[in-house]
């Protein structure tokens, strides 16, 4: 059984004249179809008490982009990712990923999630649990030893594959957990503050690790983050979500395209992005 999915053409990134270029309403430009977030709407309901999570939310990701949400703690953004991982179905509205149900997605293994959590397992090294999605998944032995050895290669842990998770620092681990969820080649990674317990140094170096990463595999991302910088240096859109009810009130378009380096943060256009978006989320009008 072969695990070896192919690669997808990859959009070209938003490439932008100025600094910065805003919307007040969530829209992308034409492109092919990624992630895709139609009017959705989650309401929570708890005997008599009703908390509504997301109203009218719409998003466009176009594939082989990178997304980050950001907004208030218990804004939406987390809901909306779990949405598209089919973790919780919306009360309105459409997800859809590459035009799958997030059920049909998850059912074709279409996209991968990585929490804040590492989870790994604590009696198995690094590579058995590396290896357990493709083992679940029903692969041989020795396709899911060879795809996981170059998963663990692509994050950097080469030479640590026979350590236990409890002998590896937290970045590791997390390292460890995105190798793990890129072993089935999946098309949509879907990360939801997958850096936020780590330190500032560690967190930044991760950063540029993932766009590496992403940018070999080909993968379409949606970041949910507290962290400005993170969001700028991570994606080609930043969505910023209201206050609960949450929806999309504000796009920025991140100008840098693809090959980013740390000298990024250097950029003046980097300072207006972090602007923009401070601006975005005090519900100031877009700036011009």
């Amino acid at each position: 059984m072969s695990f070896r999915f192919p690669r997808f053409p990859v959009s070209a990134p938003v490439r932008d004249t100025g600094p910065m270029m805003t919307t007040t309403m969530a829209a992308s430009d034409p492109g092919p179809i990624g992630l895709r977030a139609e009017a959705v709407g989650m309401t929570y309901r708890r005997g008599q008490h009703e908390t509504v999570a997301l109203a009218e939310c719409s998003l466009d990701i176009p594939r082989g982009t990178w997304a980050s949400l950001i907004g208030a703690s218990g804004c939406g953004k987390s809901t909306l990712l779990r949405i598209f991982a089919d973790i919780v179905k919306p009360t309105a509205g459409v997800a859809t990923l590459h035009g799958l149900s997030p059920a049909q997605a998850r059912a074709n293994r279409t996209f991968a999630l990585v929490s804040q959590q590492s989870t790994m397992l604590p009696w198995r090294k690094i590579l058995g649990n590396v290896e357990l999605g493709l083992e679940v998944a029903g692969a041989q032995p020795v396709e899911r030893r060879n795809t996981a050895m170059q998963m663990i290669e692509l994050v950097g842990l080469a030479g640590f594959e026979n350590a236990y998770p409890h002998e590896l620092s937290g970045g590791m681990r997390q390292r460890a957990a995105i190798a793990r969820a890129l072993t089935l080649r999946p098309q949509f990674l879907l990360m939801d503050e997958p850096f936020g317990a780590l330190d500032e140094i560690t967190r930044e170096k991760l950063n540029f690790e993932l766009l590496r990463i992403l940018r070999e595999t080909g993968a379409t991302m949606l970041l949910v983050t507290h962290s400005i910088s993170e969001a700028i240096i991570l994606s080609d859109q930043v969505a910023v979500m209201t206050p609960r009810p949450g929806r999309i009130s504000h796009l920025v378009r991140i100008g840098f395209g693809h090959d980013r380096t740390a000298a990024m943060r250097d950029d003046p256009r980097f300072t207006a992005c972090e602007a923009e978006l401070r601006h975005a989320l005090h519900g100031g009008a877009p700036l011009h």
